[in-house]
Protein backbone atom coordinates (compact mmCIF):
# COMPACT_ATOMS: atom_id res chain seq x y z
CA UNK A 1 0.00 0.00 0.00
CA UNK A 2 1.28 3.45 -1.03
CA UNK A 3 0.49 6.81 0.77
CA UNK A 4 2.31 10.45 -0.03
CA UNK A 5 2.86 10.60 3.77
CA UNK A 6 3.46 8.49 7.08
CA UNK A 7 1.71 11.23 8.94
CA UNK A 8 -1.33 9.68 8.04
CA UNK A 9 -0.80 6.41 9.95
CA UNK A 10 -3.88 7.06 12.47
CA UNK A 11 -6.07 7.57 9.36
CA UNK A 12 -4.77 4.62 7.26
CA UNK A 13 -5.31 2.55 9.94
CA UNK A 14 -9.22 4.14 10.38
CA UNK A 15 -9.60 3.92 6.42
CA UNK A 16 -8.78 0.30 6.60
CA UNK A 17 -10.88 -0.43 9.68
CA UNK A 18 -14.27 0.94 6.89
CA UNK A 19 -12.79 -1.64 4.35
CA UNK A 20 -12.71 -4.67 6.86
CA UNK A 21 -16.63 -3.64 8.44
CA UNK A 22 -17.21 -3.69 4.20
CA UNK A 23 -15.64 -7.08 4.18
CA UNK A 24 -17.53 -8.45 7.30
CA UNK A 25 -20.68 -7.58 6.35
CA UNK A 26 -20.23 -8.57 3.18
CA UNK A 27 -19.61 -12.15 4.79
CA UNK A 28 -22.38 -12.24 7.19
CA UNK A 29 -25.03 -10.18 4.54
CA UNK A 30 -25.44 -7.46 6.90
CA UNK A 31 -27.10 -4.49 5.50
CA UNK A 32 -27.14 -2.40 8.79
CA UNK A 33 -23.15 -3.05 9.33
CA UNK A 34 -22.78 -1.84 5.44
CA UNK A 35 -24.99 1.21 5.38
CA UNK A 36 -23.63 2.64 8.69
CA UNK A 37 -20.31 3.08 6.39
CA UNK A 38 -21.69 5.61 4.18
CA UNK A 39 -22.62 8.91 4.08
CA UNK A 40 -25.69 10.38 3.66
CA UNK A 41 -25.43 12.31 0.03
CA UNK A 42 -22.74 9.08 -0.65
CA UNK A 43 -22.59 8.33 -4.56
CA UNK A 44 -22.01 4.10 -5.36
CA UNK A 45 -21.99 2.31 -8.52
CA UNK A 46 -22.42 -1.56 -8.41
CA UNK A 47 -19.51 -3.59 -10.34
CA UNK A 48 -22.19 -3.99 -13.13
CA UNK A 49 -22.64 -0.43 -13.62
CA UNK A 50 -25.86 0.74 -11.47
CA UNK A 51 -25.69 4.24 -9.90
CA UNK A 52 -26.89 4.62 -6.69
CA UNK A 53 -27.07 8.14 -5.56
CA UNK A 54 -28.14 9.04 -1.58
CA UNK A 55 -28.12 6.73 1.11
CA UNK A 56 -31.73 5.83 1.30
CA UNK A 57 -31.33 4.44 -2.48
CA UNK A 58 -28.45 2.85 -1.39
CA UNK A 59 -30.27 1.66 1.39
CA UNK A 60 -32.75 0.08 -0.45
CA UNK A 61 -30.82 -1.69 -3.10
CA UNK A 62 -28.47 -3.20 -0.45
CA UNK A 63 -31.47 -4.71 1.47
CA UNK A 64 -32.79 -6.21 -1.18
CA UNK A 65 -29.55 -7.95 -2.77
CA UNK A 66 -26.93 -8.02 0.10
CA UNK A 67 -29.18 -10.96 2.64
CA UNK A 68 -30.19 -12.91 -1.09
CA UNK A 69 -26.47 -12.82 -2.64
CA UNK A 70 -25.87 -16.16 -3.77
CA UNK A 71 -22.26 -16.59 -3.67
CA UNK A 72 -21.03 -19.92 -1.46
CA UNK A 73 -17.83 -19.06 0.03
CA UNK A 74 -15.85 -16.59 1.58
CA UNK A 75 -15.29 -12.68 0.23
CA UNK A 76 -11.96 -11.08 0.95
CA UNK A 77 -11.18 -7.14 0.80
CA UNK A 78 -7.80 -5.89 1.08
CA UNK A 79 -6.65 -2.05 1.00
CA UNK A 80 -3.93 -1.79 -1.69
CA UNK A 81 -3.69 1.97 -1.93
CA UNK A 82 -4.70 4.95 -0.07
CA UNK A 83 -3.74 8.62 -1.50
CA UNK A 84 -4.56 11.64 0.54
CA UNK A 85 -6.65 14.13 -1.80
CA UNK A 86 -6.73 16.46 1.32
CA UNK A 87 -5.97 15.45 4.85
CA UNK A 88 -10.08 14.28 5.31
CA UNK A 89 -10.67 13.33 1.99
CA UNK A 90 -8.72 9.84 1.02
CA UNK A 91 -9.19 7.78 -2.43
CA UNK A 92 -8.74 3.88 -1.63
CA UNK A 93 -8.50 1.30 -4.00
CA UNK A 94 -9.24 -1.97 -3.00
CA UNK A 95 -8.60 -5.76 -4.03
CA UNK A 96 -12.24 -7.67 -3.65
CA UNK A 97 -12.48 -11.64 -3.66
CA UNK A 98 -15.09 -13.69 -4.01
CA UNK A 99 -13.30 -17.36 -3.03
CA UNK A 100 -15.28 -20.26 -3.57
CA UNK A 101 -14.67 -23.87 -3.64
CA UNK A 102 -15.64 -23.76 -7.60
CA UNK A 103 -14.84 -19.98 -8.51
CA UNK A 104 -12.90 -17.20 -7.88
CA UNK A 105 -14.13 -13.87 -9.11
CA UNK A 106 -12.58 -10.16 -8.74
CA UNK A 107 -13.34 -6.52 -8.52
CA UNK A 108 -11.47 -3.76 -8.29
CA UNK A 109 -13.57 -0.97 -5.97
CA UNK A 110 -12.10 2.60 -5.67
CA UNK A 111 -13.95 4.09 -2.77
CA UNK A 112 -13.96 8.17 -1.94
CA UNK A 113 -13.80 8.44 1.79
CA UNK A 114 -14.28 11.41 3.94
CA UNK A 115 -13.37 12.07 7.35
CA UNK A 116 -16.44 13.43 9.23
CA UNK A 117 -16.15 16.39 12.41
CA UNK A 118 -16.32 13.32 14.94
CA UNK A 119 -13.45 11.84 13.50
CA UNK A 120 -15.14 8.84 11.98
CA UNK A 121 -14.30 7.82 8.01
CA UNK A 122 -17.66 7.36 5.33
CA UNK A 123 -18.12 6.02 2.45
CA UNK A 124 -18.68 9.01 0.27
CA UNK A 125 -18.30 7.91 -3.44
CA UNK A 126 -18.25 4.09 -4.59
CA UNK A 127 -16.97 2.42 -8.25
CA UNK A 128 -16.78 -0.76 -7.94
CA UNK A 129 -15.23 -2.73 -11.42
CA UNK A 130 -15.72 -6.64 -11.61
CA UNK A 131 -12.37 -7.68 -12.80
CA UNK A 132 -12.24 -9.94 -16.30
CA UNK A 133 -10.11 -12.63 -17.07
CA UNK A 134 -8.50 -11.75 -20.34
Amino acid sequence: MNTDSTAYAADIEAVKQVVATVEHSQQHRDPDEFLALFHPDAVWTTAHGKVLIGLETISEFTRKVLPAAGWAGKVSYEVVHVFFIRPDVAAVKVRQRYLSPDDESEGAPLYVMTKQDDGRWLLTAGQNTQVVAD
